[in-house]
This record gives structure tokens, C-alpha cells and sequence, in this order.
């Protein structure tokens, strides 16, 4: 009987200790999420700096018209040899393009690339890669949105790890206006990028394990 109520009581500190466990998780998991939102949400100003920086191409990522607008001025000033915009819609002609900034056709003639294939953020790494390397370019300047950026350079650094990297974060004029965390739906669009750049991290981290598995294994068979 004794060791009876001995180990039902043992089996309570356990479910008791297990509780805590649980809970201490979960609040400590909870605590890292907005840490890291925090951190993903200063990584780059609301507002754009002064920017003198060169590098050997400028690459666009589409979605929205400031970026290109941006990256061709970064092109017109001379901070790149060449501009790539990727993601274009495959319909999109070079000359849609160039009447919309009539100040800069030129440049579309001479100097810029589209890339119709990619579809996404992993696409657009992909294709930078290949343009990047065709070239011999060594330091890419990166045009996209504040909140994409975090993850655009990630998936870029996963592609091309000997490449510089200089971010170019375009922050909209309603961004301006109206900071994320005084507005829900900008809130909700960064928090949704935050967890996009946490899905995008964990898959290249199982990217860079399998591939050392890979390297591993043929060593061992060599």
C-alpha cells in the first residue's frame, strides 16, 4: 500500500513538473517570437538614408513600382555596371518599361535585363545567381521593400555566399506616412514576413545540413 501512494505520488510530480515544463516552453518560444519580431521590424529605417555606395550590378525584385524606379536611378547614378529586375511579368516588354520612366530610356537599351521565370523570393534568388555569375559580378546593390529585405537577402546570401550583399530597402511614401506599428494591416504584413523569413531560415539550415550529409558521404566513399 505504501509503495503504492509512493509512486502515485511520484507519477504527480512528474505530470506536475511536466506541466511547467510545458508551460515554461511555450512562454519562453512566445517570448523568442517577438524578440525576433522586434528585431526583424528595426533591422532597416522607416525612412531611406543617404546612399553613395557602389557595387559591380543592382538587382530589382519586383513588387511594387518604387523599386524599379529606385533601382534605375541607382543605375543612372552610376552606383552599378548593370540593372537585373526579376520576377517581370512574363507579358511585360522592355519597352512597357521605358515609357513609364521616359527620363531613362536609355538605360533600358544599354544596361538593364528582365527576368520573366522567377515567382518568387526563392526564383528571384535563383536568377540573380545566374545573371551574377554570367558576369563575374562580386557585389551585388539589393532594391526591394524594408519589410522584404531580411529575407530577400537571406535566400540571396543562400545562393551566392561569396557574392556582396549591400541592402537597398525602399520604404513606400503611405509607409512613411503611416509607420507599421501604428497601422494593423502594415502590423500584419511585417509579422507575415517575419514568419515567412523564420520558414525561408529553417529551410536553408536543412538546405546546409543534407548538403554536408552529401559532401560526407562521398568522401567516405572516395
Amino acid at each position: 500500500m505504501e509503495r503504492s501512494n509512493t509512486n502515485r505520488a511520484t507519477v504527480k510530480r512528474c505530470r506536475h513538473w511536466g506541466r511547467r515544463f510545458v508551460a515554461t516552453s511555450i512562454v519562453v518560444g512566445v517570448a523568442a517570437l517577438c524578440i525576433g519580431f522586434l528585431w526583424y521590424a528595426v533591422q532597416y529605417p522607416e525612412n531611406e538614408g543617404s546612399f553613395d555606395q557602389k557595387a559591380d550590378g543592382i538587382v530589382a525584385l519586383t513588387g511594387g513600382p518604387d523599386r524599379i524606379n529606385d533601382a534605375v536611378e541607382l543605375l543612372a547614378a552610376g552606383r552599378g555596371k548593370r540593372l537585373l529586375i526579376t520576377g517581370v511579368n512574363p507579358t511585360t516588354r522592355m519597352e512597357e518599361l521605358a515609357k513609364l520612366m521616359p527620363r531613362y530610356e536609355a538605360m533600358f537599351n544599354c544596361c538593364i535585363d528582365l527576368d520573366r521565370s522567377a515567382l518568387n523570393t526563392i526564383g528571384n534568388a535563383v536568377e540573380t545567381r545566374r545573371w551574377a555569375l554570367e558576369r563575374g559580378f562580386k557585389s551585388l546593390i539589393i532594391v526591394t521593400s524594408r519589410f522584404h529585405m531580411a529575407r530577400a537577402l537571406a535566400e540571396l546570401e543562400h545562393q551566392l555566399p561569396e557574392v556582396a550583399l549591400i541592402p537597398y530597402p525602399v520604404v513606400s511614401d503611405k509607409q512613411r506616412a503611416e509607420p507599421w506599428w501604428t497601422s494593423f494591416p502594415a502590423a500584419r504584413a511585417l509579422a507575415f514576413e517575419y514568419l515567412k523569413y523564420l520558414a525561408a531560415a529553417v529551410r536553408m539550415k536543412f538546405d546546409w545540413i543534407v548538403a554536408m550529409r552529401d559532401t560526407t558521404s562521398s568522401r567516405s566513399r572516395a
